[in-house]
């Protein structure tokens, strides 16, 4: 009888290892040393499902719950307020089942949302298109760098040294295949050299402070190079949008727009383009027609991905579009529409703005920039970050993150809308008494 967790019977077996011309299942796996072929784990013994879950729900009491704690942490993914209409849209069985339609035109529901998405994405950047998803920001915005270098057929990336440093890193990772070389440029810069694919800058940026997009715009496509933004889509409740200070691509990271902080993941890759750049855009796109009898349809017009054309032809190897965490980003936008992001965004605006100035009061601590922010400051402290932030947790405040390798005893601290005056307060406190 066939193990409940292995489906296939000695029969099975057998006929699979005739059909590849091996005698035996030991002889299949010859070639792997002994050492590693015949390794003892030092398992527990079994559980019944039973005394499984009780084990499981003990040790779930030990994570922290956000809501027992005071949230200052930012620097790429953030708490907000999650509406609870987003949830019981997207746990519906018709969405939660249909991770990625691969077979699209079957799954009608499924293509109008993310019709709907690409179009929500579009109004919030001033962008005229946006594919359907992308991993995560980080991984946007390095398929954004190659985009470039393929409408420019060119292989040098320049990015600013207030990009997110983990999102270089992603853009470095990716380029190493590629043979493309990746200089990074300080934001005094005065000149790009007409040799460079692309310029790309954050907006705000890591430190949370404003950048000198339209100059940079200008430098880029004088040039001749792709101008490509990382954005914060909160903040553009408030702010210019990308489409509207010469961005040639614009990307972001969509997890503050209604999806959770979850331990980081997942995430969701707003990735947006002008219209003449679509042909190099990686991913895939949701276009609406109609049937031949005059019914709205919707359809993957365009998909260049290796798993649907030829791999020398594809423009990534993306291989979903994030349909469920596109979903919840989706309903979010719909519900806060155009007032409420901006609500959003204000209340981030003013309580970052109260907090910092609270806290640049202190003794020791200052502001390390003196450039306008949106929701994240850096904080110069008197003492280490680390030792500040162990401080901060036995308060049950979670501080913010330790910079310090990028700016002296730097701390990144992230207020939104989810902090409350009482616990702007309270920290301030508690770095005054340190």
């Amino acid at each position: 009888m066939p193990s409940p967790y292995i489906p296939n019977t000695d029969r099975d077996r057998e006929a699979m290892l005739r059909e590849i011309g091996t005698g035996s299942v030991d002889e299949l796996f010859q070639d792997v040393p002994a050492q590693f072929r015949d390794v003892t784990f030092n398992l527990p013994p079994p559980l019944t499902e039973l005394e499984l879950k009780g084990e499981l729900r003990q040790l779930s009491r030990q994570n922290i719950g956000l809501d027992e704690y005071a949230c200052f942490l930012g620097a790429g993914y953030y708490h907000h307020f999650i509406p609870s209409v987003i949830n019981h849209i997207t746990g519906r069985s018709e969405f939660y089942t249909a991770y990625t339609p691969y077979q699209a035109e079957a799954s009608q529901g499924t293509l109008q949302a993310i019709y709907d998405y690409q179009s929500l994405v579009c109004h919030l950047t001033g962008m005229e298109i946006s594919n359907a998803g992308m991993y995560d920001g980080a991984s946007a915005t390095a398929e954004a760098a190659l985009m470039a270098c393929r409408v420019t057929d060119r292989k040098n990336i320049a990015v600013l040294s207030t990009v997110n440093p983990r999102y270089r890193e992603v853009i470095e990772t990716y380029g190493s295949g590629q043979d493309t070389t990746i200089t990074e440029l300080k934001p005094d810069f005065d000149e790009l050299p007409g040799d460079y694919a692309c310029l790309v800058v954050q907006q705000p940026n890591f430190f949370g402070y404003f950048e000198e997009t339209e100059r940079y715009a200008k430098l880029a496509h004088r040039a001749g190079a792709l101008f490509i933004v990382i954005f914060d889509p909160i903040s553009l409740g408030l702010f210019t949008p990308p489409g509207s200070y010469g961005a040639d691509i614009a990307i972001a990271e969509g997890q503050p727009l209604g999806n959770p902080l979850s331990f980081g993941g997942p995430g969701l890759g707003i990735f947006t383009c002008r219209q003449e750049h679509l042909r190099h855009m990686p991913g895939r796109i949701v276009g609406r027609t109609t049937d031949v009898v005059g019914q709205t349809g919707y359809v993957l017009t365009m998909a260049t991905r290796e798993q649907h054309i030829r791999r020398e032809r594809a423009t990534s190897n993306i291989c979903t579009n994030e349909a469920l965490v596109a979903l919840a980003a989706t309903v979010y936008l719909a519900t806060m529409g155009r007032s409420g992001l901006r609500r959003i965004a204000e209340l981030c605006y003013h309580k970052a703005h109260y907090a910092a100035e609270s806290i640049s009061k202190l003794k020791g601590y200052s502001l390390a920039f003196i450039e306008s922010f949106f929701k994240e400051f850096v904080v110069r402290c008197p003492m280490p970050p680390e030792q500040i932030n162990r401080a901060l947790g036995k308060e049950k405040i979670i501080g913010g993150f330790d910079v310090s390798y990028l700016v002296d005893n730097g701390m990144l601290l992230c207020v939104t809308e989810m902090n409350s005056r009482q616990e702007i307060d309270r920290l301030v406190s508690v770095l005054g008494a340190l």
